[in-house]
């Protein structure tokens, strides 16, 4: 079993025996369903981000609770050394640069979209920022009603506590940091 599959193994059982959740509950508070939840615990699923996203979302804890093992103080990331989570058919590949912790209230991320690629975000808790910076390429994100684009070297805030979709809509790969803040209080289910 690689590491990635194991770190998510280990972490879902965690959080469900920390809050004290069934199985039943634990589908109910994410939206994921009792047979899904049950083989990720036993590492006989691997779930998709989006499907993580759904997790973290509902358990109440960042995306990065479930992909990091804890580090030491000082670091260098490196994301040729890293496995990515892949997303819509590989054409979106996510790495942690920094995995969440409580003390800084955020987390964030390196993620590559391949030309043309759509991803939808669910809403994520209440008070979470997104910053996005386009590092390389260009991406449209829409938000409600509203589509912003956003060009290489250009940075964009907003509220993630809606549903979101990033799309790449040109020829070349498009790469972002996604820093994601937390509220400074997180809500506190169980």
């Amino acid at each position: 079993m690689d590491d990635l599959k194991l770190t998510i193994m280990e972490r879902m059982k965690t959080i469900r025996t920390v809050k004290q959740l069934n199985l039943d509950q634990a589908s109910e508070m994410t939206g994921i369903s009792k047979a899904m939840l049950s083989q990720i615990e036993r590492g006989q699923s691997m779930p998709t981000i989006t499907t993580l996203w759904k997790i973290s979302t509902g358990y109440k804890v960042p995306l990065t609770y479930f992909l990091e093992k804890a580090s030491s103080d000082n670091t260098v990331t490196d994301i040729t050394d890293m496995e990515p989570v892949y997303e819509e058919d590989k054409k979106m590949r996510t790495y942690t640069l920094v995995p969440y912790n409580p003390a800084q209230n955020f987390e964030m991320l390196y993620i590559e979209f391949d030309p043309h690629c759509v991803h939808r975000s669910s809403k994520h808790i209440s008070g979470v920022e997104e910053y996005i910076f386009v590092q390389s390429g260009q991406l449209e994100l829409e938000l409600n009603a509203e589509t912003v684009k956003i060009i290489e070297k250009q940075c964009f805030r907003f509220r993630a506590d809606v549903a979101h979709g990033y799309i790449n809509t040109s020829e070349r790969v498009c790469g972002i940091i996604n820093l994601i803040v937390y509220p400074l209080v997180m809500p506190v289910d169980r």
